[in-house]
């Protein structure tokens, strides 16, 4: 353990990565977090309108079933069509 103060300053690489302008589209589900072993994962999602929800497969929402979740997203299907949802800027 540093026996050194924190200057309550957050570094400059990590406001830099944190703050990336226009990192997620807001107007979309948005994937902010993945947990859970191997096919059992979950999903924490943005919802367009800035609620945060914990998700699983099987999970219904406005923008589709989510089909499938693992460690690179979730796949979410709606009328037949399947798109990959990732973290925002990789």
């Amino acid at each position: 353990m540093s026996s050194k103060a924190s200057s309550g300053k957050t570094p400059a690489n990590v406001a830099a990565t944190a703050t990336q302008e226009k990192a997620a589209d807001l107007s979309s589900v948005t994937l902010i977090g993945l947990n859970g072993a191997s096919g059992a994962y979950k999903a924490l999602v943005r919802m367009p309108g800035g609620r945060i929800k914990q998700v699983t497969a099987g999970t219904r929402l406005t923008a589709g079933k989510i089909v499938a979740i693992d460690e690179n997203g979730l796949i979410l299907e709606k009328n037949g069509r399947t798109r990959r949802v990732e973290m925002p800027g990789s």
